[in-house]
């Protein structure tokens, strides 16, 4: 099987949420009429896809970082906010997510289609007139946009050839992959140089890349373990499309018309459906043969030279348009996304003595969509903690009066009810 593990470091972000605003209706002669301040618009969401158009982790090494638009602050008259717009990052199919920092796994995207929340958007914080009541006639506060998610992934993907290179040894194969890749593998002038499959991808835009493997060279015979034989063609199984590279100018004199035949007969021995596999058949070292001379061998398909680039920019879009075609023809794969839910409510952590601190999606909403400085939102989230059940759930785990506890970045004293 040609396959090498590929992996890489990812950041994301969320968009952050707007703000609240704090807004009164001015009419006529109403000076200070209902409140009318609008809500913010959410954070746009950062979402992993699978897309069987990509094929490597190449676009995430120099540019790590992906971050989602934020929403838009609410307006007076009652005018919400612009959500932000989400972010979806293609990623190739078979992409184990995992978090960075612990290395658990977070979702493994198998098909194509396969999506993941990588990181929420923050939620858009509501007006002043969200929080008019009976008891409330005049809120002079609002929330604050939650700021999104970011957290610090790892990428995985373990990379199969789109593109085998195949045909006898010192046949350019290597050197044309060193060429379209930036693989470098190693060159010289004997058999064999080549001891196992080299992989590189070849990218020709953000949209279009694929993954050719520069196959250690086959000999006939290979079929039955000669040279290195199973070794080898097991390499040549799961690619997509077959390149068979022919020496124009072999040290051996072999012709290039027995080359081919071998070439084909080998992989017909080992697994006959190879055959049926898309594959192109191209003559290599052109720049050291004649047209007179491929009119004499009676050669009808195209050559190149990876040492002058001849053609190869063709080989290489005839590549492309076989690997894409298929992509489109293959069978979906079997496999699920594994997505494990986060803490909601609220989650009493015992941190040190007279340390505690208080986990959970909604508890840690209500301190990061208000504003801790002012007296009005102060009390405002005391409330939604009673109505949460927190100080009972403090008692219950051992808190005492006076002792710290932690929600997010803030902290406060904590004073059992009386």
């Amino acid at each position: 099987m040609s396959q090498f593990v590929d992996e890489c470091q990812l950041n994301v972000r969320g968009g952050d949420g707007g703000a609240g605003c704090v807004s009164f209706r001015r009419e006529g002669p109403v000076v200070m009429g209902g409140p009318n301040g609008g809500d913010g618009g959410k954070g746009g969401d950062v979402w992993l896809v699978a897309d069987h158009n990509v094929s490597s982790l190449l676009a995430f090494r120099d540019h790590p970082h992906r971050r989602a638009d934020d929403g838009v602050h609410g307006k007076g008259k009652d005018m919400h906010g612009r959500r932000g717009e989400s972010l979806e990052i293609k990623v190739p199919e078979g992409t184990v997510v995992s978090d960075m920092y612990n290395g658990e796994v977070l979702a493994e995207l198998y098909r194509n289609g396969d999506r993941f929340l990588a990181a929420a958007g923050g939620r858009g914080g509501r007006g002043n007139a969200k929080f008019l009541s009976n008891r409330r006639r005049e809120p002079t506060f609002a929330e604050q946009g939650e700021h999104g998610e970011e957290r610090w992934l790892k990428l995985e993907i373990q990379l199969m050839a789109d593109v085998a290179l195949v045909g006898f040894p010192n046949a350019g194969k290597s050197t044309l992959i060193s060429v379209i890749s930036a693989a470098k593998p190693k060159i010289a002038n004997y058999p064999f140089t080549t001891l196992e499959p080299n992989l590189g991808v070849v990218s020709l835009d953000d949209d279009t890349n694929f993954v050719v493997a520069d196959i250690p060279g086959l000999i006939e015979g290979a079929s039955e373990g000669r040279g290195l034989g199973h070794q080898f063609l097991r390499h040549v199984e799961r690619a997509r499309v077959l390149c068979l590279m022919i020496d124009l100018q072999p040290m051996d004199g072999t012709l290039p018309g027995d080359q081919e035949r071998v070439l084909l007969h080998e992989l017909g021995e080992y697994q006959p459906d190879l055959l049926e596999r898309p594959r192109l058949i191209v003559g290599t070292k052109a720049d050291a043969v004649q047209p007179s001379e491929l009119e004499e061998m009676g050669w009808q398909h195209q050559v190149i030279s990876a040492v002058t680039g001849e053609n190869v920019r063709d080989l290489v879009g005839q590549m492309a348009a076989l690997v894409h075609e298929a992509r489109q023809n293959a069978p979906e794969p079997e496999g699920m996304v594994v997505i494990r839910p986060e803490v909601t409510g609220a989650v009493v952590e015992r941190l040190e003595e007279g340390e505690f601190r208080l986990v959970g999606r909604d508890v840690e909403r209500v301190v990061a969509l208000n504003d801790v400085t002012t007296v009005t939102a102060l009390n405002y989230i005391d409330y939604q903690l009673n109505r949460m059940g927190v100080h009972k759930m403090l008692a219950r785990a051992g808190a005492v009066e006076g002792d710290v506890v932690w929600i997010g970045e803030f902290s406060f004293e904590y004073q059992p009810d009386l």
